[in-house]
C-alpha cells in the first residue's frame, strides 16, 4: 500500500512537512508520497484578486485526487491539520482509496468549512483582508505547533511559511470520503494549537481513534511511533 500524505495550511514544500515519514515507513513496508498543494506556494505571494493567481481549496483537492489517479495500487490518505478538508473532498469516489488518515485535523461534513470548524481564530494567526491573504506569526509557531521539535525541525518549518487565501477557509468540500470509506483519527493530546478536546470532536465521526502523545506535528516529533499508527491502519480489514 503506498501512503499519500496532505499537509496543512499556511506553509509549502508538502514534501518536506513529511520527509522524516519515508524511511520508517519503508521499514514497515509502506511507500508513501506527498503533494504540493497549489494554493501554497512559496513567497513571495500575490494579493489574491484577481482570484486565478493562486488556487482554492477545491484547486488542492483536485491536485490530490491527480495524484491518486497516478497511484496503480490500493493507497492511504493522510491528511494533516486543513490536509483533512482537502483529503475529505478528493478521497471521495476514488476506488484505489482503502483508508483515510485524519492528523490532528478537521473532519468536515457536507457544508463545512474550515471558518466553521475551527473556532475563534488562534493568535497565530495573521489576516489581511486587504490582499485576500491568511498567515501564521512565525514568532508564534515554536511555542503553539512545534513546542516537542528538535530545533532542525522548527528551523526547516520557519523557512517554509507562506500566506494562503483567504478563499480556502470558507469553502466547504464537494464530497464527504468519510461516510464512504474507512477512517482513522489520530488525536495529538499534546497540540496546543488545535486543542485535545476540539480533536476528540472531530474524531467522533471516525471509524477508529488513536491518541498519541504529541503536539501539532507528530511527523516531524515522532515520525516512527506515527509510521506505526499508519500501519496498523493499513492492516486493519475495511469495516
Amino acid at each position: 500500500m503506498r501512503v499519500v500524505f496532505v499537509h496543512g495550511a499556511l506553509v509549502f514544500d508538502g514534501a518536506w512537512w513529511w520527509h522524516r515519514m519515508a524511511e520508517p515507513l519503508a521499514a514497515l513496508g509502506l511507500g508513501s508520497r506527498a503533494v504540493e498543494l497549489p494554493s501554497c506556494v512559496a513567497p513571495p505571494v500575490p494579493p489574491v484578486p484577481p482570484a486565478e493567481t493562486l488556487g482554492d481549496m477545491h484547486a488542492d483537492t483536485d491536485a490530490v485526487r491527480a495524484a491518486l489517479d497516478e497511484e496503480d495500487g490500493p493507497v492511504m490518505v493522510v491528511g494533516h491539520s486543513y490536509g483533512g478538508m482537502v483529503i475529505t473532498d478528493a478521497a471521495a469516489g476514488q476506488e484505489n482509496v482503502e483508508h483515510l488518515v485524519y492528523v490532528t485535523s478537521v473532519m468536515p461534513d457536507s457544508g463545512e468549512t474550515m471558518a466553521d470548524l475551527g473556532g475563534e481564530p488562534g493568535p497565530w494567526m495573521d489576516p489581511r483582508p486587504e490582499d485576500g491573504t491568511m498567515g501564521i506569526k512565525a514568532e508564534l509557531v515554536p511555542g503553539a505547533f512545534m513546542q516537542d521539535c528538535d530545533g532542525e525541525a522548527v528551523a526547516g518549518a520557519l523557512e517554509r511559511l507562506t500566506r494562503q487565501p483567504l478563499a480556502v477557509f470558507g469553502q466547504a468540500p464537494r464530497a464527504v470520503a468519510w461516510r464512504e470509506k474507512p477512517s482513522t483519527y489520530v488525536v495529538c493530546a499534546e497540540d496546543r494549537a488545535t486543542p485535545p478536546e476540539a480533536q476528540r470532536g472531530y474524531a467522533r465521526r471516525a471509524g477508529k481513534v488513536v491518541e498519541i502523545p504529541t503536539g501539532h506535528h507528530p511527523m516531524l516529533s515522532r515520525p516512527g511511533l506515527l509510521a506505526r499508527v499508519l500501519a496498523e491502519a493499513a492492516a486493519t480489514p475495511d469495516e
